[in-house]
């Protein structure tokens, strides 16, 4: 039995979104500019973050702008085809994200991707996300525990907006990021997490 046009619809969605999610800015960017591997060094992942790390704040821009705009693209061209699609989508291009086929499955952390996701679907929403972050990064110095508080936020944002489905999907979202950073709260509760500025 075929699936109905609906389904087929959500069905491309998940796929366009996953294949856009997993482009690997991150890794094109750093190999492109003859810095090898960026999986090679610090932590070994392809984010914004670990690009950072080969000191070249280009590059690492480039990378948080590319790995967030794959989300934020994903969700604006399956939603031409309705709000399921583009839901399917957005959750597409975070699997992708994380998950990427090109690289074994061994993907980014994703809170780029969330936050462009989450840009297609709700500026407004977004916007209480940065305050989160920007305010506990500016009083605690821990990226990782802004980010994750922030992320925790989104789905009570998106319902008090009146988008519970929006908030549903958000909160799959932030379940699959906290897994994803599970090393960094381990390290935060036993007080070892690097800062914000942390030399070494």
């Amino acid at each position: 039995m075929l699936p109905d046009l609906a389904t087929s619809a959500a069905l491309g969605g998940l796929a366009l979104g996953y294949a856009l999610g997993s482009i690997p800015f991150g890794l094109i960017f750093t190999r492109f500019a003859g810095l090898g591997d960026v999986r090679a060094i610090g932590s070994g992942n392809i984010g914004a973050t670990n690009v950072l790390r080969t000191g070249r704040k280009g590059l690492a821009a480039a990378t948080l702008l590319g790995d967030a705009l794959k989300g934020t693209a994903a969700v604006l061209i399956a939603r031409q085809l309705g709000e399921g699609p583009a839901l399917a989508a957005g959750l597409g291009a975070f699997l992708g994200h994380l998950f990427p086929v090109w690289l074994g499955f061994k993907g980014g952390k994703g809170v780029a991707t969330f936050i462009g996701v989450l840009l297609a679907f709700s500026p407004p929403t977004l916007a209480a996300f940065a305050a989160i972050w920007l305010g506990l990064a500016f009083a605690l110095k821990y990226s990782s525990l802004a980010a994750l508080a922030a992320s925790a936020a989104t789905p009570l944002v998106l319902w008090a907006l009146g988008a519970p489905t929006q908030a549903v999907l958000f909160l799959l979202l932030g379940l699959l990021l906290w897994w994803k950073h599970a090393p960094n709260i381990r390290r935060l509760a036993a007080g070892t997490e690097g800062r914000i500025g942390q030399k070494g």
